[in-house]
């Protein structure tokens, strides 16, 4: 990996209520250096970001228990904290462009790591350079 790209310099917060799936998410982003957090439904996710402000990228499941879903989520994200990236994923619903926050990005379960991994290390350059890198 080319040292300009500094995933360590920010965090991914992994949103997934799914054990193993989310296990599998924090372990690619682990290994890739960055750091990660996770939770298992959005109100536990809002938690997350309000203690961890290094999270810049937020990577949610849609269907999850709790009083919102990882769409309503992802909303309430862009709204709050407007500078974290967003990724979202499901197994079960497409998601249209209309139906995503501006800027946010949706994969099909399964997703292949590889494209997971490469969008984080695309945001991680991009914020790299945002902060003057």
């Amino acid at each position: 990996m080319a040292q300009s790209l500094t995933p360590s310099r920010f965090a991914v917060l992994i949103v997934e209520d799914d054990a193993l799936v989310r296990a599998e998410a924090v372990d690619l982003c682990a290994e890739a250096g960055f750091t990660t957090y996770e939770a298992r439904n959005a109100d536990q996710a809002i938690g997350q970001l309000e203690s961890h402000s290094d999270i810049r990228v937020l990577f949610t499941d849609i269907e999850m228990p709790g009083t919102m879903d990882g769409l309503k989520l992802a909303h309430g994200v862009q709204d709050r904290w407007p500078p974290i990236s967003i990724i979202v994923t499901s197994g079960r619903i497409t998601v249209g462009k209309d139906d995503m926050p501006e800027n946010g990005l949706f994969f099909a379960k399964p997703y292949p790591p590889e494209a997971i991994l490469r969008t984080l290390l695309d945001i991680a350059g991009h914020l790299g350079d945002e902060a003057g890198g």
